[in-house]
């Protein structure tokens, strides 16, 4: 190659590399790169309390700050059982699920959240009101998954007449995992004579949440030493439910 055309070629190169990152640099120029601080949460207290039904609840409070400056913390409750909703913890037996949210400058937004039962606490005497463990049998069989699972619920829905929030011992609810939308709900029992653990299911549950069918509870009795309940419930898909609930001390 001709040693001019050579030169000339190397520096049209040279002016070709200058331009381009020339041209790079005035696209990029006047830009700024903007970093945004997510909220972050001061959670104090558990994430799931059980509280005495009748006495007033304080909330143990979540802040927020954004870089080290606080910013707002909304709270918003719902209850799962009696549909309420609020700012606060309601007053009835309930499970109420607290969500904290907080949005930065940004309008990025964050939470987190608290559970918070809402109970009596039976003496076996003239109430087996509480909050439970529950541990399940299914068909004859269990495992480490189904045992002491936290929490089922029995409240007081009027003298002698108690409801109990899973009829097949929460089993797909808490033992699977699949959430509210599987709780065997509706299951109601009357208490003739508690001393004597003669008991009448007063109100059978309403098949297996979104699963459906039919669900039967029978033999449902007391163990007022141990502060346990054991029913069986059988359900119109092949399943038989035997659950045995522990009271939670609080």
């Amino acid at each position: 190659m001709n040693k001019n055309i050579f030169k000339y070629l190397l520096i049209l190169t040279v002016f070709a590399g200058i331009f381009t990152s020339c041209q790079k640099r005035v696209e990029t120029e006047g830009k700024t790169e903007k970093i945004t601080y997510y909220p972050k949460f001061d959670f104090k207290g558990d994430a799931t309390i059980i509280h005495e039904l009748g006495t007033p609840f304080t909330d143990p409070g979540v802040t927020a700050s954004e870089n080290g400056n606080d910013i707002t913390v909304k709270v918003a409750v719902k209850g799962l059982y009696t549909g309420y909703s609020g700012d606060a913890v309601g007053t009835a037996a309930d499970k109420y699920s607290i969500t904290y949210s907080a949005t930065n400058g940004d309008g990025f937004s964050g939470t987190t959240g608290r559970t918070v039962y809402v109970s009596g606490k039976g003496d076996f005497v003239t109430s087996i009101e509480g909050v439970y463990t529950c541990t399940v049998v299914r068909n004859g069989t269990t495992s480490a998954q189904y045992t002491d699972m936290k929490y089922l619920t029995v409240t007081k829905v009027s003298d002698n007449v108690f409801a109990i929030s899973d009829a097949s011992g929460a089993y797909y609810d808490l033992g699977r995992g699949y959430g509210n939308g599987y709780r065997s709900a509706g299951l109601q029992v009357t208490a003739n004579d508690m001393a004597a653990n003669d008991f009448t299911i007063s109100q059978q549950p309403s098949g297996v949440g979104a699963f459906g069918g039919d669900l039967v509870t029978s033999d449902f009795s007391i163990d007022a030493a141990a502060k346990t309940i054991y029913y069986k419930s059988t359900w119109s898909f092949g399943y038989v439910f035997e659950a045995t609930l522990t009271q939670v001390s609080f």
